[in-house]
Order: C-alpha cells, then structure tokens, then sequence
C-alpha cells in the first residue's frame, strides 16, 4: 500500500470543501492530478473514498473512516515537524501540552513563563481543548500530556495531582444571591448570566450539568474570556458560574464569590500521559516544575 502526504491532504480538502475542483486548488495542484491521485488512491485501497454527483462529492462510509485516520496522521506530522523545527533553531526540547479553560487561562501562564525563564534553550506549545477529547488524542498518541478536570473518566491513564479547580458563583454585591455563603445550582439555574462562548470547554461543562435538570442557562451574554465575564458581572449584566482562582483574582469591591454546593463544581486537576516513565527527561522535568511550582518562589 503506498500513498503520500499530498494524498491525505489533498482528500482532506476535498472533503472539506465538498469538490474536487476546490480540493485541488486548496492542495494547490491541477484539477488532473487531483482527480488521478484519488482514483489511484482509490483503486490501491480497493474502496470508494468519494461518492461523486452532480452537486460535488461526499464521503462514502469508508471514506469517513480514511479522512479521520487522514486527519490524525497528518496532525502527528504538523507535530513532527513544529518539534523538529525547533531543534533547528538550537533548542533542546519542546513540550505540547492540551489543557482545559481553567489550566489555560488561570493555572499555566505565570508558571510556564517562570519556567522558560530559567530553561532558555526550551520551548512550549499549550492548546485548550474539552478534557474528554484530550484523553482521546493522548490515549491515540496525539498528545503525550494534558491538564484535565478529575471528573474525566481517566481509565489507562497515569495520573498527577496538579491543582485544585473549584467552580464558584461570581455575582455582583446587589445580586439576589450576594448575601448567601453558598447556594445549590438549582436555586440559580433560571438566573441570568453572563457567560463565555459557546464552544468553550468550561461553559460546556456547565451547560451539561444545566442540562441534566432539563433546564437550558439564559445568558446575556457571552464574552470570550474570562476577564470580560468578570467585567459583565461587575458591571451588573448578570451573574457567572467561574474558577475560584479567578474569581479571587479579579474580585472588587462590587462583587461577591459564593460558593456552589454540587460535588461536580469542587473539581481538582491532573496532569496525565499515557505512562510518564516513557516521556523524556525534560517533559517530566517541565512537569515537576508545574506541580511544585510557587507565585513566591
């Protein structure tokens, strides 16, 4: 069986753009050679990969198969490569990291900067994604470590304790719920609030859990960070369900934190790998530094 990265990436295309003509010219190469690698493709896998119409093409239920195996291949090459490249440029190491909301925006940015701060000749790539799907790309060698909530179902996977990532009630001080020290998601859950975007990781976790009491969040708006969520709540907007941290980070004058009473917002996170004895030196050595390290230190 033999075929090139231009064949993935070129049925890629086609599938995105739903045309071999478009697929062509996103994979710049002509219109004939497009159509010959994918019968040529087709023909060596002895499946058909694109139904063809008049209106375009589609995937046949093989061809959804191929484009998801195409996708992850060419992912671990863009890896590979972004890897590689910085050993050309006379690093010693890079480190990928998935991470959740929280990670992301309140746990990694003081310590990963403290970090490459004293490990000049490294560097680190951090992306956010669902902690259900970084399970997914580390158990398919995608990823070899991620921060994620240990609400995740973490079955195969070696785990360390990371932080604890408690989810509060962050409403203004004239809010119906300031003068409260706790409240249970169901006293709230017809609230207003103000909330981050739709396909967040965290706002999708909190919208499940709404959606479990066959209720649906009224939000009046959405913001895409964190610190504008604070803002909208500061401002009177509504109230928004955040990270502890966060939330004390950010608090004035004129907003309260109150704590939520369910078990699924009192969460801690974990850094996990397949088996941390088969990373390398470094990447254990960069997660050493992430659990141990201090603001003071």
């Amino acid at each position: 069986m033999y075929f090139d990265i231009t064949d993935l990436k070129l049925c890629v295309n086609v599938a995105n753009a739903g045309s071999i003509t478009q697929g062509a010219k996103l994979t710049y190469i002509t219109l004939q050679s497009a159509s010959e690698r994918i019968r040529g493709l087709e023909n060596e896998l002895n499946i058909v990969i694109f139904i063809r119409s008049v209106k375009g093409v589609s995937l046949s239920n093989a061809g959804h198969v191929f484009i998801e195996h195409a996708k992850t291949v060419l992912q671990q090459i863009e890896l590979m490569q972004d890897e590689l490249r910085q050993y050309s440029q006379h690093l010693r190491g890079h480190i990928n990291i998935l991470c959740n909301t929280s990670a992301q925006m309140e746990f990694l940015p003081a310590r990963i900067s403290a970090y490459l701060r004293q490990h000049p000749i490294m560097s680190v790539s951090v992306k956010e994604m669902p902690s259900a799907n970084i399970v997914t790309a580390i158990k398919n060698k995608i990823a070899d470590i991620g921060i994620i909530a240990d609400s995740t179902d973490l079955t195969g996977l070696d785990i360390q304790p990371f932080s604890s990532d408690e989810l509060v009630v962050f409403a203004h001080k004239d809010s119906f719920w300031a003068s409260q020290k706790s409240v249970p998601f169901s006293d709230i859950i017809d609230a207003e609030f103000v909330g981050l975007i739709e396909d967040n990781p965290l706002q999708k976790h909190i919208d499940n859990n709404a959606k479990q009491q066959g209720k649906r969040l009224n939000y009046r708006v959405r913001m895409p960070t964190l610190d504008a969520v604070m803002q909208g709540v500061n401002d009177g907007i509504g109230i928004a369900i955040i990270p502890k941290q966060a939330a004390q980070r950010s608090q004035l004058s004129t907003t309260k934190i109150v704590q939520l009473t369910e078990d699924w917002a009192c969460r801690k996170l974990v850094i996990c790998a397949r088996d941390f004895s088969q990373l390398p030196d470094y990447t254990n050595e960069f997660i050493h530094f992430l659990i141990n390290w201090s603001s003071e230190s």
